[in-house]
């Protein structure tokens, strides 16, 4: 009985070599006949230029929600949002603790990578202090930065697609959020 089991594995591992050898054979076959330039290459994805945005005013700062562990508030500077044609969602970040300090931050957001960056911080006096890191990092579920993955999830990427209709994203935080005068503290 032994040899039998033997005889079968060694025939199925030959047909199957042979099966294998036909297909490459094949494959190579249908692969002589294309040219170079039958084969488009992808060009590698480029950023473009950033522009940093004047500080955010309060008037054009809405609230939206992160999480109920959460006890800062995050706010998006509607009005200097922008959409790129390189993919990249920019956008000014507020949040402010339970305390009142206030963390102000100009990000960008690609939606096709599910990454963010930092492009600077925002000063006390409404200047700007570019960021050292030119990295991008990943957009994760995680209870730190949750606001990254709010903004991806619900705003800039619903669906992992970016939402290239700034008007669209600029009326879901009205229809959402709350202006900074009204959400509450």
């Amino acid at each position: 009985m032994r040899r039998t089991t033997r005889m079968r594995w060694r025939t199925s591992v030959a047909l199957l070599g042979v099966l294998l050898w036909a297909t490459s054979a094949s494959a190579a076959g249908l692969l002589d006949g294309l040219k170079d330039e039958d084969f488009e290459e992808q060009p590698l994805w480029q950023e473009n230029a950033v522009q940093l945005p004047p500080a955010p005013q309060d008037t054009h700062l809405y609230s939206f929600y992160v999480s109920p562990t959460t006890t800062h508030r995050f706010f998006v500077d509607i009005q200097n949002l922008s959409v790129g044609n390189d993919g990249v969602v920019r956008y000014t970040l507020v949040i402010l603790s339970p305390s009142g300090a206030k963390n102000v931050s100009f990000e960008g957001m690609r939606c096709e990578a599910r990454a963010r960056r930092i492009y600077a911080s925002g000063r006390a006096d409404g200047s700007w202090s570019p960021s050292k890191n030119e990295r991008w990092l990943p957009v994760r579920e995680a209870v730190a930065n949750r606001q990254h993955a709010a903004l991806f999830t619900d705003f800039f990427c619903p669906g992992g697609v970016m939402n290239y209709r700034l008007e669209e994203i600029q009326k879901t935080f009205k229809k959402e959020g709350r202006p900074l005068s009204e959400a509450p503290s």
